[in-house]
């Protein structure tokens, strides 16, 4: 009697001491789960204030975070909570004041956010304390506009962010415990001349849902998978069951832990029309990784330039398309970039990729290059072909020259040919070119590997206007330019 009584304590003390989980009837707020079909998720619209944006869920799934703002850009903004307590939920309670777009830690210990001024956005964590939140600190001591920050099991940081020199906002990863704590931009596909907005990244790294828009096309969510090699799949709209067309914007996503639902945001013209939805997306997930990926332009093929009477040849490089179903399956094609064919002296190989021919006559070609995948969807890339005058570089002395140097041409003024002679001191690739006086390149006289002497080279300018031109010589460790006259 005694072995069952101290048993019966036990396992009474072991009841009250163990966390009880949330009935399934009350999870997310007592809501009924959506199916495969969008729908509200109810949080409460207090005047001009909405709940919209990003919501964070806990891990034990008691606290459910969300930020409301009165407007865009957000003049008043803070993040709210509900908490399951004594059996029911509590709230919603003001967390943080003036801060919006909560995510939690993989542990639940720190809540990354933002402010956001003037459209600025700039990430901020806060640590829990025995007293609820710490007062929360920047993530970052730069000014960089920085958005959506969240952490994953890798810890990894990503991000979306503005990069100098670019002309939109991309997704980035910061590696907080690596040698290297800047922000990586993860490069295309993911990112485009688009904004990559709002996004939310799987703890394990396995995708990225995102939003995309411009200023003149309304946003959508995306996905993006990452691949065995850490580099990203080209992302795919996650369709109608999520986005709406015309002018509808969805944004501000977040999976809950099972991969099972996606909130995100969506509205249109007016701001009452803002709220919160949810949908039902594991199956999304797993059947658009399953599907076709479109065909990518991963490098810009750069311009060509050729000499009349002497033989091309170019092949497209094989990173220029990137097929995430495996580029196997690529085939090729090329036309003008009106879609007319090919000149007559210009042939292409669609087997091995190769452009050849002798051009016949000077001016320029605009070429369409295209790769098509096995299920017929296509991504094009142009480039131009520059045909120019015969140039012929003459090596004028088989002795090896001190140092490079760049010669004032003779003539100057000229009419119409001029020389220009250049020492090589060593072996290696060597440039030439001509530019008007707005920096446009008008004459490619050289561009290939030549072994140490000295050069003489002529330029031909009987079809150019009187005027400024600069020539200039580029090596590896070697660059100079000079300026000549045409005199008509």
């Amino acid at each position: 009697m005694k072995s069952f009584l101290t048993v019966a304590v036990l396992f009474l003390f072991a009841k009250c001491c163990t966390p009880q989980t949330i009935p399934t009837d009350s999870i997310y707020l007592a809501q009924t789960p959506p199916g495969y079909t969008a729908k509200v998720f109810a949080l409460p619209v207090i005047g001009t204030m909405r709940p919209v944006e990003r919501i964070t869920i806990s891990s034990d799934g008691k606290e459910i975070y969300y930020c409301e703002i009165d407007t865009y850009p957000a003049n008043v903004q803070r993040i709210k909570y509900y908490k399951y307590l004594n059996n029911r939920w509590q709230g919603p309670f003001v967390v943080f004041e003036g801060f919006m777009n909560p995510a939690l830690s993989v542990n639940d210990s720190v809540m990354y956010m933002e402010t956001n001024v003037n459209t600025f956005a700039t990430a901020y964590y806060s640590v829990r304390n025995s007293t609820g939140w710490s007062t929360p600190v920047r993530c970052l001591s730069t000014n960089q506009w920085t958005h959506y920050y969240q952490e994953t099991n890798l810890k990894n940081y990503y991000m979306s962010a503005e990069y100098t020199g670019l002309p939109s906002r991309d997704l980035g990863c910061r590696q907080i415990n690596g040698s290297d704590t800047s922000i990586k931009n993860l490069g295309k596909p993911v990112n485009t001349t688009m904004d990559e907005n709002d996004f939310f990244i799987a703890r394990d790294e396995s995708y990225i849902i995102h939003a995309r828009s411009s200023s003149s096309v309304a946003g959508d969510l995306y996905i993006s998978y990452k691949k065995a090699n850490g580099k990203w799949t080209n992302s795919k709209s996650l369709g109608p069951q999520v986005n709406i067309s015309g002018a509808s914007w969805e944004f501000g996503c977040y999976v809950t832990s099972d991969n099972k639902y996606l909130f995100f945001t969506r509205g249109g013209n007016s701001w009452s029309s803002y709220s919160i939805y949810w949908v039902r997306i594991d199956n999304l997930i797993d059947s658009l990784k399953h599907t076709n990926f479109l065909p990518y332009l991963n490098n810009q093929i750069p311009d060509q330039t050729d000499t009349v009477g002497r033989p091309f040849s170019f092949t497209i490089p094989d990173s220029t398309f990137i097929d995430d179903d495996g580029n196997n399956t690529l085939t090729f094609s090329a036309t003008q970039g009106s879609g007319s064919a090919l000149p007559s002296w210009l042939v292409f190989n669609p087997v091995t990729r190769t452009f050849s021919g002798t051009p016949t006559s000077i001016g320029s070609v605009w070429i369409k290059a295209v790769a098509t995948d096995s299920a017929n969807a296509q991504v094009p890339c142009y480039f131009v072909l520059n045909i120019v005058n015969h140039i012929s570089v003459r090596k004028i002395d088989e002795n090896t020259p001190g140092s490079f140097k760049l010669f004032q041409n003779y003539p100057n003024p000229f009419n119409p040919v001029t020389n220009i002679k250049f020492n090589v001191p060593k072996s290696g690739y060597v440039s030439m070119k001509v530019f008007d006086l707005l920096g446009r390149e008008v004459a490619d006289l050289l561009n290939r590997n030549l072994n140490s002497g000295f050069y003489s080279i002529d330029f031909d300018a009987k079809n150019y206007s009187s005027g400024i031109y600069i020539y200039s010589i580029k090596t590896e460790s070697f660059i100079d330019s000079k300026k000549m006259v045409v005199l008509k």
